[in-house]
């Protein structure tokens, strides 16, 4: 059977015609195959490109070593036992000492790791090699641990300035210059760049290393073998126990034995208690995120500015020259100052020292500084492609150069004679302080001029300020205005008693020259703030003025003093 309207074909077979074939009914049409038609590949997306701190600050491959978390546990209960936070003394230089050593912990334990022989091995995870990072030449700005002892070296002698000397300012200069070098003791960084950005890891890494802890004491109480940091800190609390009950019987049995006790063990009562947990809380945390930068420093050293089209010699020759020019006509003037003295400056102008000395060194310490930038940039922008091109940058920034030391050296005159007018004090030792850091700074800016070559100088920048901090303690700075405020009255008569009595126990072996009453004048305020301390708040110059105040007492009165307030 044919549907209406169509024509059969005739079929065949091999013997004749072959017999129609039977009409088949159409069914309802059969379902695609899955799949048909075939879909397009599935384009894949390309990876994530790791972060910057992933990059460069990824962290340990490892969880944390109980020795390491021992040792942070140690100097922290420690440091929060022997810090005495009214009156800087022995206790700081003590908590300086063990969190040293439980960070020089960390980093032995990470060599100790990524050396073959190591017994303990990290857990390999992807992207990162197996077991601890070795040690990075260069990390901490200059290869080798060289350059991480020297700034472990100098935060200790920073924070021990504070068991020398008793001026609190001069200790709380030295305390934020130590947190500094201790930052970059543990991270690194050799351009200004890099060093800005180690300011900021400490507070980051504290909070990256809480998880890093904690995985490395489950790790280690997993696997059951060994000393685990369990049984290390059961020890500890059997031996607190044991010594807190045997110290306390032998304290009753003996009263001198109580007394050396009661100043070596920390404050118990409530607020005692509660500071002693929040300085244990700080120092671990600090401690902890400093071990956790040790084990793996960041990548600093890449973080630089791009490098940039140097100018055209006209672009930058011509302001120099011109600055020269400015610059050298300040220095003949200046020349004249200090060949002819601030007599013949001061007739000539019609000024009084005050007027010429305060006058003029605030504005010469600005151009010292502004001087110094001026030279970064040209150094960095200026062409050096040819020959001429170096000559010409040696010989203008060269000269500049030349000529702000002359500066610097008319900027420290000009405070010599104020201080010389009007007498030494605090603000004005530690500006001249700082214009001789500039000045030292300017011979090394000559230096990186003549090689024309500077990768050291921005740590040199850092290291020569901590000297310079470092050199004025040694000096003793309350005992050297003292003394040159003395010389002055035995010279001329006059002398501010009332701004001498305000200065440290430092100053009291200079002050004790004066002759009575302006001598009880100007140290009975130091002697009446000068208690015994205790063990932890022992003193070197706070112990001086007691030797001295013992074998002469102060012995002016209040009305004695009223007319010596002044002059």
């Amino acid at each position: 059977m044919t549907s209406p309207g169509s024509t059969p074909l005739p079929a065949t077979g091999p013997t004749g015609p072959a017999q129609a074939a039977p009409a088949v009914r159409p069914g309802p049409a059969a379902p695609p195959a899955a799949g048909w038609p075939p879909a397009a590949p599935a384009t894949p997306l390309p990876p994530r490109p790791p972060s910057v701190i992933a990059r460069r600050w990824p962290g340990p491959s490892g969880d944390a070593v109980p020795t390491v978390l021992v040792a942070s546990a140690a100097a922290a209960v420690v440091g929060a036992s022997v810090l005495t936070m009214v009156r800087p003394g022995l206790g700081w230089l003590v908590a300086a000492l063990a969190g040293t050593a439980a960070l020089s912990t960390a980093a032995v334990v990470r060599s100790g790791a990524s050396s073959p022989v190591a017994g303990r091995t990290a857990p390999t995870e992807p992207g990162r090699a197996t077991g601890a990072e070795p040690a990075r030449p260069g990390a901490t700005g200059a290869p080798g641990r060289v350059a991480q002892a020297t700034w472990a070296a100098a935060t200790v002698a920073l924070i021990a300035v504070g068991t020398f000397r008793a001026a609190g300012w001069l200790f709380a200069l030295c305390l934020v210059a130590a947190v500094g070098a201790g930052t970059l003791a543990v991270t690194g960084g050799r351009s200004p760049f890099g060093m800005l950005v180690a300011v900021t890891l400490p507070p980051a890494a504290t909070v990256r290393a809480l998880p890093w802890a904690v995985r490395g004491v489950r790790t280690n109480r997993s696997a059951g073998s060994g000393i685990g940091f369990g049984r290390i800190v059961t020890s500890l609390v059997v031996s607190a126990v044991l010594l807190t009950l045997f110290g306390l019987l032998f304290s009753s049995a003996d009263a001198v034995f109580a007394n050396l006790v009661g100043g070596l063990l920390p404050d118990i009562a409530p607020a005692g208690v509660i500071g002693w947990l929040l300085r244990l809380a700080l120092i671990g945390g600090g401690l902890l995120g400093g071990a956790y930068l040790v084990t793996r420093p960041p990548d600093l050293e890449g973080l630089r500015p791009a490098s940039s089209r140097p100018a055209h010699r006209l672009e930058w020759t011509l302001p120099l020259v011109l600055l020269d020019a400015l610059f050298a006509a300040f220095v003949l003037v200046q020349l004249t100052v200090l060949f002819g003295g601030a007599g013949h400056v001061l007739r000539t102008a019609g000024l009084t020292y005050a007027q010429y000395a305060r006058g003029g060194f605030w504005q010469l310490l600005a151009v010292t500084a502004l001087t110094l930038l001026v030279i970064a940039i040209a150094a960095r922008r200026a062409p050096k492609a040819t020959r001429g091109d170096r000559l010409l940058v040696r010989g203008l920034l060269g000269t500049l150069t030349v000529l702000s030391l002359v500066i610097v050296a008319s900027a420290l005159y000009r405070m010599q004679v104020y201080a010389d007018a009007y007498g030494a004090t605090r603000l004005r030792l530690v500006v001249s302080t700082i214009e001789i850091w500039l000045g030292l700074l300017f011979v090394l800016v000559g230096v990186a001029v003549a090689r024309l070559r500077a990768e050291w100088l921005p740590r040199l920048v850092v290291g020569t300020a901590v000297l310079a901090l470092l050199g004025l303690a040694l000096l003793n700075p309350d005992r050297l205005i003292a003394e040159r405020n003395v010389d002055r009255y035995l010279e001329t008569g006059r002398l501010d008693v009332n701004y001498l009595s305000g200065l440290s126990a430092d100053a009291v072996p200079a002050l004790d020259r004066l002759p009575e009453p302006m001598r009880s004048c100007a140290l009975g305020e130091i002697a009446a703030e000068l208690p015994r301390d205790g063990f932890w708040a022992a003193n070197l110059g706070r112990e001086r003025a007691r030797r001295v105040l013992h074998t002469t007492p102060v012995r002016a009165s209040v009305t004695d003093c009223l007319g010596l307030q002044r002059w």
